[in-house]
Order: C-alpha cells, then sequence, then structure tokens
C-alpha cells in the first residue's frame, strides 16, 4: 500500500479531512398558479430558486414542497461542486485501484450509498453522501472502485477495500445515517 501521499493531493481534493460537503443557501419565490393542477415544479433563475405550486395547495402543503424542492436544488448545486471523475481518479492511483470508465451522482439512489457496473466501468454515486465527511465520500468512491476488481463482498473485495485508511470508520458512520445495522453500501 502506497502511503505516501503528495501535499497536493491532499490539498486539491481536501482528502481525508471532516468538512461536509454543503452548498450556499438561496432565496425562494413561490409562484400560485391556477394552470397548475397536481404537480410542483422549480428551476433557478440566478440565485432564486422559483417553486411553482397549484394555487388550491394549502399553506401546510406549500411549506412541506418547499422543503422538498429546497433540499433537492442544495443537493444538485453540491454536487457540482465536487469532482468525481478527480477524486476517483487520486483515488484509484492512491490505492492502485482501476479507474472507472464515468463516474456520476444519481438523485435515484435511495437504498445504496454507490452503485459499480464493473461490466461498464461506470459508478453512480448517491446524492444522500452531500453533507457527508469527504472521507466517507472517498470511502464510498474507494468500495466501488473495489469493484472494478472483483463482483462480490467476500476475503478479496475486503482486502481490496481497507487499503482506504478509513474504511471501518467510514461503514461505521454510514451504519449510524443509515438507521439499520446493515452496511448496504452497494
Amino acid at each position: 500500500m502506497n502511503t505516501n501521499h503528495s501535499e497536493s493531493e491532499n490539498s486539491e481534493l481536501k482528502l481525508f479531512d471532516d468538512s461536509p460537503i454543503q452548498a450556499e443557501p438561496f432565496q425562494v419565490e413561490v409562484i400560485r398558479s391556477k394552470k397548475r393542477r397536481r404537480t410542483v415544479s422549480a428551476q433557478m433563475h440566478g440565485d432564486v430558486l422559483r417553486v411553482s405550486i397549484p394555487s388550491w395547495m394549502s399553506k401546510a402543503e406549500e411549506a412541506t414542497n418547499i422543503a422538498e424542492m429546497v433540499r433537492r436544488f442544495k443537493r444538485k448545486i453540491a454536487t457540482q461542486e465536487v469532482n468525481l471523475t478527480d477524486r476517483a481518479r487520486i483515488l484509484a492511483k492512491r490505492y492502485s485501484l482501476h479507474t472507472p470508465n464515468d463516474i456520476e451522482w444519481a438523485e435515484n439512489l435511495t437504498s445504496v450509498w454507490g452503485l459499480c457496473t464493473p461490466s461498464t466501468k461506470t459508478i453512480r454515486m448517491s446524492t444522500r453522501l452531500v453533507g457527508f465527511p469527504s472521507w466517507v465520500l472517498d470511502y464510498v468512491i474507494v468500495h466501488e472502485l473495489a469493484h472494478l476488481h472483483v463482483s462480490g463482498h467476500g476475503p478479496d473485495f475486503w482486502e481490496i477495500t481497507r487499503r482506504y485508511e478509513k474504511t471501518e470508520r467510514a461503514i461505521g458512520y454510514l451504519i449510524a445515517k443509515s438507521g439499520d445495522n446493515e452496511t448496504d453500501l452497494d
């Protein structure tokens, strides 16, 4: 295992620090529409999130829908600030792993933290990781990179994954965040 990491690699991606990945807040503008029957939509216009809702919607429903749209857009903005391709490249090099053909964020990964498709060498990362410490995100990337070498979760897989120094700590963090005792990491 290569533990001799250059200072530029660590500062470039801020690997191993405890800071969460967060989005800056933005203003919200609510537009009640008589034409809109059931759906809620939202679009960013500069630094303003415009949320369109049906005119019949109650204040409680409005508040719930606005909170959901704000949550989604904060995640979307935060994911744009993280260059997954560079992180995966540096981590793959550091831990002698294959580099994926593609790695991207996925909003619809709700029951797993990451997903690797070895046949196409693609990795998808759950946007639920936004706001987690960067060392947790890095662990999930290493976990998925390990699947480019080993498809299952047998001893060979865990030997590769444990090259990452914070594997056990990150697994504990993810278990606590998932609310169960399973390591449902992919």
